[in-house]
């Protein structure tokens, strides 16, 4: 086959995917950086105020570029696609405008991130998958559990590079890349949701090996010392192909920022995006069905119901929060009582649809007294009540398990339990920056600069760069979000992010999540509702 001038650069890859990753979302996030502190009147134009706004040396699309230069010199600056002798050589840079060269860069990280996601997945299997040692210490169904339908992802990846790169020889200019993600993802794809609605197993079977077979542990660690690893774990790259699918979509996202409005390749792109989307919330689905399972079933054997049992197992039924508040005790008239007296201890157990309020009980069980369907429930909050109510609320049960009204004054260990719960007991309520019939054009935003990992069912875990809607936010830490490129809500601490100062950024921003979500309709009037601040 004759090779483009660009495909030995792609094979020259010395970055492993995690590596690629991670240096891809740093640049984004320093791009952001910069384009917020710009705060001059003439900083942005209307086709210029993407999240690669900058000058073409430092735009966010340049995120796998910069890679290739390392490799040649690890002291220059990014090299990006128009920075390629060959494309330099070619005169083509003097023919495009500059919207074009930005869309070459955003198509050309696609194409480069999957060869070195490949180089990722082809480390996996033949280095710790075949290797002979760990073969005998494990037996073929741990092995299976751990290792999953890898081999599949790795052939669909190979397969899908290989389309790519002869996309790319077609033409020194690429003309398309997400018509061939579409293909892929409609024909190909499903070996994902496999492989990721396998990971709470595998997750569980890793610790086990770790836990019960010393030669196991024995083993990975010597293989993640090898330099081919570089400094790597084993899970690392366990889990690069969940990674990677949600990382194609945004991939897809960054094209569809660029693609001319209303020509081809934008309604291609919407296309790839649409079903790129539309695997990941089965690979999210199938990671959450195991565990929410089990969850339910180890709730309902602690609850003992002193009122008419309610069926807690239901396939369409999950935990939303469950935690201790402290129930007032008495007529509200009796707050002049000393605060120990004042409140005792209560248990909820939230889910997506039910209201269940217990008191713990002797044996690590839970007395249910009262529930209440979630969308009979309101809140409100009690301000300036003195030291002994502050975090207190009101939580009304519109038809509670003896079908009448009922109200609990409840108090929280802090600010943000107290919003956390009102926020998850009645999610359409006003928050502090956003009312849902609100119609003004601006909301505050935050991007990750740090990655977090969701430590309880309320809060949302981030990724480096994403960015996101800020909500409500405590004066303890806590920030209530909405990412902006999926509409996930949930709490995480303040510190993970740096708020986007920037209006002209933060309207941007708004703009391409419209854009990229405008072929759903319906989806569209829930952003509108949602984002219109």
């Amino acid at each position: 086959v004759q090779l483009s001038p660009l495909r030995p650069v792609m094979f020259l890859l010395g970055l492993l995917y995690q590596e690629y990753r991670d240096k891809s979302t740093r640049e984004e996030i320093e791009t952001r950086r910069l384009q917020d502190s710009q705060t001059g009147p003439e900083e942005t134009s209307p086709s210029e105020e993407t999240p690669s706004e900058a000058e073409p040396t430092s735009t966010t699309e340049n995120k796998a570029p910069p890679q290739i230069s390392l490799l040649r010199n690890s002291n220059s600056r990014f090299n990006l696609w128009q920075d390629l002798p060959e494309i330099r050589s070619s005169g083509v840079l003097s023919i495009l405008q500059p919207d074009e060269i930005k869309l070459q860069e955003a198509m050309f990280e696609l194409v480069t991130s999957e060869a070195s996601y490949y180089k990722s997945l082809n480390l996996l299997v033949s280095h710790f998958m075949e290797n002979e040692r760990l073969k005998k210490i494990l037996h073929p169904s741990e092995a299976h559990i751990l290792f999953s339908n890898v081999l599949d992802v790795m052939a669909v990846s190979e397969r899908f590079l290989l389309d790519l790169e002869q996309r790319v020889e077609e033409n020194i200019v690429i003309s398309d890349v997400c018509d061939i993600v579409y293909q892929h993802t409609v024909n190909h794809f499903s070996v994902y949701i496999t492989y990721v609605s396998n990971q709470t197993y595998q997750e569980r079977a890793y610790k086990q090996l770790l836990q019960d077979k010393p030669a196991f542990r024995e083993v990975i660690s010597q293989l993640e010392l090898d330099p081919k690893c570089k400094g790597l774990s084993f899970s690392s790259f366990l889990i690069l192909p969940f990674q990677r699918i949600t990382r194609l979509k945004l991939l897809v996202q960054n094209i569809l920022k660029k693609v001319e409005e209303k020509s081809d390749r934008e309604s291609t792109a919407l296309d790839a995006h649409k079903e790129l989307e539309t695997v990941v919330k089965a690979c999210n689905e199938g990671v959450r069905k195991m565990s929410r399972t089990e969850q339910m079933i180890s709730i309902q054997k602690k609850l003992e119901f002193k009122i008419k049992s309610v069926p807690i197992i239901s396939h369409s039924r999950w935990l939303l929060k469950q935690g201790e508040l402290q129930q007032m005790n008495g007529p509200k008239t009796s707050r002049t009582l000393r605060t120990k007296k004042l409140f005792r201890e209560i248990y909820l157990f939230l889910f997506n649809d039910l209201l269940v309020i217990c008191r713990q009980i002797p044996g690590d069980k839970y007395q249910v007294f009262d529930s209440a369907p979630r969308g009979l429930l309101r809140v409100e909050e009690l301000e300036d009540q003195g030291q002994s109510l502050a975090n207190v609320f009101i939580l009304r049960l519109l038809e509670n398990a003896d079908d009448r009204e009922a109200s609990y004054m409840l108090k929280a260990s802090s600010q943000s339990e107290m919003k956390r719960w009102m926020i998850s007991l009645a999610p359409n309520r006003r928050t502090k920056f956003v009312s849902f019939t609100s119609r003004l054009v601006d909301c505050p935003q935050i991007q990750c600069v740090h990655p977090y990992v969701a430590q309880q069912p309320d809060e949302l875990t981030l990724e480096l760069a994403d960015v996101l809607n800020i909500l409500d936010k405590t004066d303890d830490g806590w920030i209530f979000g909405e990412r902006l490129h999926d509409q996930e809500r949930g709490w995480f601490p303040s510190s993970m992010g740096e708020e986007i100062l920037n209006p002209k950024i933060r309207a941007q921003n708004l703009k391409e999540c419209f854009r990229v979500h405008k072929s759903d309709d319906s989806q569209r009037r829930k952003l509108g509702s949602r984002n219109r601040q």
